[in-house]
């Protein structure tokens, strides 16, 4: 078996500060800008969108395959997720990403399996282990509709 995978994206530059990602096979291509804050324009992806992006929907994936091979059902996953920037003595950097998974299961029994599983999710998320700053989870489970406390 390969325990080797490589993921191509192209980017292309249409102006400054402005373009697209385009990976073979994939549709669409995405059109990016540098943030706002950094003289980029509104209303586009941005490389920090991504990185965030990149690391909610590792989470999901790690998660509902976790959940899959074991199974364990569950309603829905939804998750916020959020990065912050910061600038130090080298320069802005990710100082860390939030995950706020929000997990509805249909059975009180199976709130201690389902914690279990988020935070397995978090400490085997590909993406996010590959990353220099922390990753930080705050889990929310719900039965039905009535909120239980998860720590």
């Amino acid at each position: 078996m390969d325990m080797t995978h490589k993921y191509r994206v192209a980017a292309t530059s249409t102006e400054v500060r402005n373009g697209f990602a385009i990976a073979e096979g994939i549709e669409p291509l995405i059109a990016f800008s540098a943030p706002p804050e950094f003289k980029g324009l509104a209303g586009r992806w941005t490389p920090e969108h991504f990185l965030v992006a990149a690391v909610a929907s590792c989470f999901i994936s790690t998660f509902s395959g976790m959940a899959f091979n074991s199974n364990f059902e569950f309603s829905s996953l939804e998750l916020d997720t959020e990065g912050t920037l910061e600038q130090d003595e080298a320069g802005w950097r990710f100082k860390e990403v939030v995950l706020r998974p929000r997990l509805t299961i249909a059975h009180e029994k199976d709130k201690e399996r389902g914690s279990r599983l988020l935070h397995k999710a978090e400490k085997n998320c590909l993406v996010a282990r590959s990353l220099a700053c922390p990753i930080v989870l705050e889990p929310a489970l719900f039965i039905a509709a009535h909120p239980v406390e998860v720590s």
